[in-house]
């Protein structure tokens, strides 16, 4: 049997482009995954349009939290819940190219790692191109990372079963996914990068990824 990802996506009032977060990843080539939605208090009738989803495709799941928890509190959530062998991340207003799942695959087994990453676009609100990130690492270890994060949490993937066990986000103010990266180089691994895009992150004042940095559990 083909193997499961676990993607995990928290929303929080990402109405505006949820739709098509979720239609990237239905589009993808791979088709074996289940897409885990955590809403974390969104007030903008996010989870309305979700529910849409939830109904015309059983790989689609939707947690509902009490209340704004932060995005490290929520794909940890999403974590719990998975079922995948891998698990991979993608923020509500961003969006993965359709061969994403299916050549990081590969190149992970490849590779024989239990993280890998890839380059991605930036994006403005309209979609339109303003950038990229390109790799200029293509093997990273925990002294690399100590440094600087080189690792998209939008184009990371990790393999739990490699690892032996699910690892989490730590629940810290800041660089929640630098700090799970961290700990996974830290037991002796190597993350290995994709200098393909893969994915595309979409900048604007008061999307997810921004939020992370400006705004209170969001930063």
């Amino acid at each position: 049997m083909p193997e499961f990802v676990s993607i995990i996506t928290p929303i929080y009032n990402s109405g505006k482009y949820i739709e098509c977060a979720i239609k990237s990843v239905q589009h993808q080539t791979y088709p074996y995954w289940e897409m885990i939605l955590i809403d974390d208090g969104s007030t903008d009738g996010s989870i309305d349009l979700v529910r849409t989803f939830l109904d015309n495709d059983e790989r689609i799941q939707l947690i509902s939290l009490q209340k704004n928890q932060g995005p490290a509190k929520a794909r940890n959530e999403g974590i719990k819940m998975a079922c995948g062998r891998y698990i991979a991340f993608l923020d509500s207003d961003d969006l993965w190219l359709p061969e994403k799942l299916e050549k990081q695959l590969k190149f992970m087994n490849v590779n024989n790692s239990p993280l890998s990453f890839s380059a991605y676009q930036k994006i403005d609100e309209n979609g339109d191109i303003i950038g990229q990130i390109s790799i200029k690492k293509t093997k990273i270890s925990y002294a690399d990372l100590l440094k600087t994060n080189h690792i998209g949490c939008l184009t990371a993937m990790i393999d739990t079963k490699f690892l032996g066990e699910k690892m989490y986000m730590p629940l810290i103010k800041k660089r929640q996914d630098h700090g799970l990266w961290l700990s996974i180089v830290k037991k002796g691994y190597t993350a290995f990068g994709i200098n393909e895009v893969l994915a595309q992150y979409r900048c604007r004042q008061h999307s997810i990824s921004h939020a992370k940095i400006n705004i209170f559990y969001y930063q």
